[in-house]
Parts: structure tokens; sequence; C-alpha cells
């Protein structure tokens, strides 16, 4: 039965690489699989920060914007924190929901 394995097979050199590369490959705290998995983590990551850095743009834009025109502020307060000015009534209008 060992007669039909080849030489090189059988070899301790062998034997020893291939258990080292599957140790390596399934049992190490790096293995394979973990390798991918943070791979994959860190290409979303990098998406979100792009996203993100975007966003940050948008946002510095708008800021420059509004603070560069007080009718803008005016508006944005108004519309975002129900801001008023003495003597005004503020009326909110909720849009009825259909079923």
């Amino acid at each position: 039965m060992l007669q039909r394995i080849p030489k090189f097979v059988r070899s301790f050199y062998f034997i020893t690489g291939m258990l080292f590369l599957v140790w390596m490959l399934f049992f190490d705290s790096n293995d394979f699989i973990t390798q991918y998995r943070m791979s994959r983590e860190l290409r979303d990551k990098e998406k979100d920060k792009e996203y993100y850095l975007e966003k940050m743009a948008e946002v510095q834009q708008d800021r420059e914007e509004l603070m560069g025109n007080p009718e803008l502020l005016e508006k944005f307060a108004r519309e975002k924190y129900l801001m008023k000015r003495p003597g005004e009534d503020v009326f909110i209008v909720v849009p009825k929901k259909e079923e």
C-alpha cells in the first residue's frame, strides 16, 4: 500500500510543508479566512470614508453659503429650528398620512 504512494509525498519535508501550509491556511490566527474578512471590511470602511468625506465637503460648502448670506441663514433657522421673530406665530403643517 505504501509502495503505491510516490516517494516525494512520503518524505519528511513534504509532509512537514503540507502540515505547515494547512496550519497557516486554516488554524493560525492570521488564516486565509480571517484575512479575507478583514480585507472585505477594509474595503467597506474605505467606501464609508469616501462617502463621509463627500458629505463633509457638502456641509462645508453649505455652511460657507449660509454664513455668507444672512437671508439664507434666516431661512435655514426658520425651517430647521422653527425660529421666529418677536411677535410672529409659527404654524407647522403636517401632511396627513394615507392609509
